[in-house]
């Protein structure tokens, strides 16, 4: 196929439905990790047209959602605190820290501006010498090339007044924690394409080995996913277990080589904590010991204090994890809607909640 709305084809859609549910001679749960591909499942009722042969299970795909609460806190502060410029992405201002936002921080009177690249930030500290400028570097492996972009941008211009508060997380060992779990329910993954097409998908194949799984990575329009579920469950039904690429046309199995050596020449693989998850071993990306001038926590003597988050209805942690869907939630679509969000998961453009909000109701 050629076109974008090739991969949108209704009649095709409908012919590998057919095939699928054909093919499933039981019911298979296949999980999302992805919150791209979550909303156009909810926006295609791809979840519903598949049911009951297959259920689909969203897991911690938005990188907003997992960020953890004392990161935010942790950029709250800077804010408030600090005579520093907080730069983000705009869906970060309004996910819950312990107490506040960094929008409701920004109506204290921080100064909290939003970007579309990290790039930007540098131009912002170039602009203003005098200040001192936070970029909130949170995203999967997908965006960890342009953040280590920045930084080596900023040693290249002497910037002395630039920095990353880092929230980086990696995709492959949230996996292996979800699969730890002795109550998964997960016999198959849908891999995300983005990230696969900046890190390959090799390093998929261990854990597909490991724990017997099939992997099979996969795009974002309609077309794709259901290619992608029909590859995962034929691999289910003949008792494959390895990894399979239904993303061709942007996915390698080596990915993108001069993203991943830029990545390993300015971060290191660090322990990292997930909203709704715990601390995972080895699942997030730190600044290598001769960047640690660019690191917001070394250079303001930022403490990561460990908080419980505050006890609310909210059932973030489960949905993340997948045990629960968003209309498990006592406060969905009452308490908890995208003009006054209760968990992060109705925040983000790609929160499984915000899904539900927008097409499940519909």
């Amino acid at each position: 196929m050629k076109y974008m709305d090739e991969y949108r084809n209704p009649q095709l859609a409908q012919q590998l439905i057919h095939e699928i549910k054909q093919s499933a001679h039981q019911t298979w749960n296949i999980m999302e990790i992805c919150g791209g591909q979550t909303h156009a499942i909810l926006r295609y009722g791809i979840d519903r047209a598949l049911t009951p042969e297959i259920q689909l299970i969203h897991g911690p795909g938005c990188p907003v959602c997992v960020t953890p609460v004392q990161k935010i806190d942790l950029a709250i502060q800077l804010a408030l605190e600090k005579d520093v410029i907080l730069c983000s992405f705009g869906d970060m201002l309004r996910v819950p820290g312990t107490k506040t936002s960094l929008l409701s921080a920004r109506g204290q009177g921080a100064n909290v501006q939003t970007v579309y690249s990290p790039l930007d930030s540098i131009k912002i500290a170039q602009q203003n010498p005098d200040k001192q400028i936070v970029f909130f570097a949170v995203g999967f492996e997908t965006t960890a090339p342009v953040n280590a972009m920045a930084v080596k941008k900023a040693q290249e211009l002497g910037l002395k007044n630039f920095s990353l508060l880092c929230a980086q997380v990696l995709v492959p060992p949230a996996m292996e924690a979800l699969l730890s779990d002795p109550y998964c329910q997960i016999q198959g993954f849908l891999s995300a394409g983005h990230v696969c097409t900046i890190m390959g998908y090799h390093e998929y194949e261990p854990i597909a080995e490991k724990y017997k799984i099939p992997i099979v990575v996969t795009g974002f329009e309609p077309i794709d996913l259901l290619l992608g579920i029909q590859k995962c469950v034929n691999m289910l039904e003949h008792g494959k277990n390895n990894v399979q690429n239904a993303y061709t046309r942007s996915v390698r199995r080596e990915g993108n080589i001069p993203a991943q050596q830029l990545m390993k020449e300015i971060f290191e693989v660090c322990d990292q904590h997930w909203r709704g998850l715990g601390c995972i071993p080895k699942s997030g990306l730190k600044l290598k010991s001769n960047y640690l001038e660019f690191d917001a926590e070394q250079k303001f003597n930022l403490s990561f204090v460990k908080m419980d988050e505050k006890q609310t209805v909210c059932i973030a942690g489960t949905i993340l994890q997948g045990k629960k869907k968003p209309t498990d939630c006592p406060a969905f679509g009452t308490a908890c809607t995208p003009e006054n969000p209760i968990g992060a998961p109705m925040v983000s453009n790609e929160g499984a909640c915000s899904a539900y909000y927008q097409y499940e109701k519909r």
